[in-house]
């Protein structure tokens, strides 16, 4: 249990959750484990900024309240790695939707934010509707530019995402960042991307609206078919 200089010291589940997972940079561990087990460095590399002690101390307290645990790696690595216990996995479902909530409050432009390539595999899994992808045996490549490259395999309503290049992609979808968030948004269309050099798409029509289909409907204006994609 918290000591009483953190908690909130209210009989409340919201009060008692905020206890445990409300201090700065918390939930940003949790993130990062959910897309599974990470090395010290490995952290303390994507959560530039955060500090090496406040890192520590926050492993420690995710540890002490059983949502994360350690594991040595076996031979060649040998490495310790964190990783959320069955425990920790309940919040995977929170931090989604605390994912899809903020992404409307993201700025039109990255400017002189941080972006890391691997947050776009935990804004995959975070907008993957399963049912959406029952009978569905695809494989999507997302490129941002030169900065990041990632991978969906989509099985029958089962989802895994991979840093990198896929060996046989269905779809290739390269864009900007900017652009890639204005088209989940609804702000702008395929179409309108295409014609401007800003959306390059390697695959057919049919992938491309199932790949948005599939991943929250991404890129459907509000009120739109998904059928608008494919004739955008």
């Amino acid at each position: 249990m918290s000591n009483s200089k953190r908690s909130y010291g209210q009989f409340c589940g919201v009060s008692r959750a905020l206890d445990v997972v409300g201090e700065r940079w918390t939930l940003l561990v949790v993130r990062e484990l959910i897309m599974g087990p990470r090395r010290y460095k490995d952290l303390a590399d994507t959560l530039s900024g955060i500090g090496t002690n406040l890192l520590a101390a926050r492993l420690r307290d995710l540890e002490a309240q059983g949502l994360i645990g350690r594991r040595k790696l076996p031979p060649p690595a040998g490495s310790t790695v964190y990783e959320l216990t069955a425990f920790g996995r309940e919040l995977e479902p929170i931090v989604f939707a605390l994912g899809r909530w903020g992404r409307k409050l993201l700025a039109p432009e990255l400017g002189d934010q941080i972006f890391n390539g691997r947050w776009l595999l935990f804004a995959l899994k975070a907008n993957f509707i399963a049912a959406q992808a029952r009978g569905v045996r695809e494989i999507y490549e997302l490129r941002i530019g030169d900065e990041a490259t990632v991978h969906a395999e989509v099985r029958d309503g089962n989802l895994e995402v991979r840093e990198g290049p896929a060996e046989e992609p269905d779809l290739v979808v390269d864009a900007p960042l900017e652009v890639l968030l204005a088209l989940t948004r609804g702000e702008t269309t395929p179409a309108k991307e295409r014609k401007a050099g800003r959306l390059v798409q390697q695959g057919s029509r049919e992938a491309f609206e199932r790949f948005w289909t599939i991943f929250d409907g991404a890129g459907l204006p509000r009120g739109a078919s998904s059928s608008a994609v494919a004739r955008a």
